[in-house]
């Protein structure tokens, strides 16, 4: 008789309409100067990687069946920009029909004026689990966007309704150099969890740290920066040909299974849904029963639903409030 499949909460998933008329996509073009980043293919929903590539549309209505056979009881529903751009209309409209199974994450201009009042309205209107922001780059690879003036004020929404800034900040060579501005953002704004998508790529290498290095290390113990480990870290792992249970093994050594979790990455990356459920189950191996409950669905539940943080209540209420509703 085999065992019960584990249950889990999926951490990243880009979710894509079937419907092109009602949610038309709208690709964009990677940047020149953008770091290379082997899994995913851009202005597309999905990724052509491995050794079998396979793109699945995680339209909602499917997503919903796949999670249903994998045991998957919740998943943090995260804006694909590079199809949509800053049309965030399918995630918020999936997660207001499935409320208790999509937490919506919206992806939108960190340089844009009008994004701290719109963040506001979601919030009340959607009840957002969070932000996901973006901007240019410069030629050195560092984002200003991240902490600039004008970010600081959609930071500042988020840290009001205690709300995840959802962060990716990759630059060439892993998002290393973004620490420092991390680890200001997240004493300046005590009410909000930073969840730092794909262990902020690492540049893999040998050795027991495996590209979590001192860096890394300062990030670790601290009790509102929470880590996701996908298939994109999955498929460098493989594409690399480093061993992934002993990447996952050190992240959750360096900072604790109560703060890595799993996300799919579908929508991006390439695979069947089962695939991926089964490719970080494999990679799990040498975490004990407790880290592997932890890092496939309790961490990844805490740190974007449990809180309240989705009800329109009272935090939804107070954000309302500044927006003069």
């Amino acid at each position: 008789m085999s065992s019960p499949a584990p249950l889990l909460f999926d951490s990243h998933a880009h979710l894509v309409a079937h419907d092109q008329t009602r949610y038309p996509r709208n690709p964009m073009q990677r940047a020149a100067d953008a770091p290379y980043r082997p899994p995913g293919v851009i202005g597309r929903p999905g990724g052509h990687h491995g050794p079998n590539p396979i793109n699945e549309v995680p339209d909602a209505e499917p997503m919903l069946r796949w999670m249903r056979e994998e045991n998957v009881d919740g998943a943090v529903a995260v804006q694909k920009r590079m199809v949509y751009r800053y049309d965030n209309s399918y995630i918020l409209d999936s997660s207001d029909a499935h409320p208790d199974i999509f937490s919506a994450v919206v992806i939108l201009d960190a340089e844009d004026p009008g994004t701290p009042d719109l963040v506001r309205r979601w919030v009340r209107d959607h009840g957002l689990a969070g932000l996901r922001l973006f901007g240019g780059r410069k030629p050195d690879g560092s984002m200003p966007w991240l902490n600039s003036p004008q970010a600081l004020k959609s930071w500042e929404v988020i840290n009001e309704a205690g709300l995840v800034m959802d962060l990716e900040v990759l630059a060439q060579g892993g998002g290393g150099p973004s620490i420092p501005a991390i680890l200001e953002l997240a004493e300046r704004y005590p009410h909000t969890r930073i969840v730092l998508d794909h262990l902020l790529e690492p540049e893999l290498h040998d050795g027991e740290h495996f590209g979590l290095d001192a860096r890394w290390e300062m990030l670790s113990g601290h009790p509102r920066i929470f880590f996701k480990f996908t298939s994109i870290n999955l498929d460098h792992c493989r594409e690399e040909g480093y061993p992934a249970n002993q990447v996952l093994r050190r992240a959750v050594d360096l900072f604790g299974a109560d703060h890595v979790m799993w996300g799919s990455d579908i929508g991006t990356s390439s695979g069947t849904y089962k695939d991926m459920v089964q490719r970080m189950i494999v990679a799990s191996d040498l975490l004990t029963p407790d880290e592997q409950r932890a890092v496939w669905h309790d961490t990844g539940r805490r740190a974007f639903v449990k809180g309240g943080d989705r009800q329109r209540g009272h935090a939804g209420q107070q954000v309302a409030n500044k927006a003069g509703a």
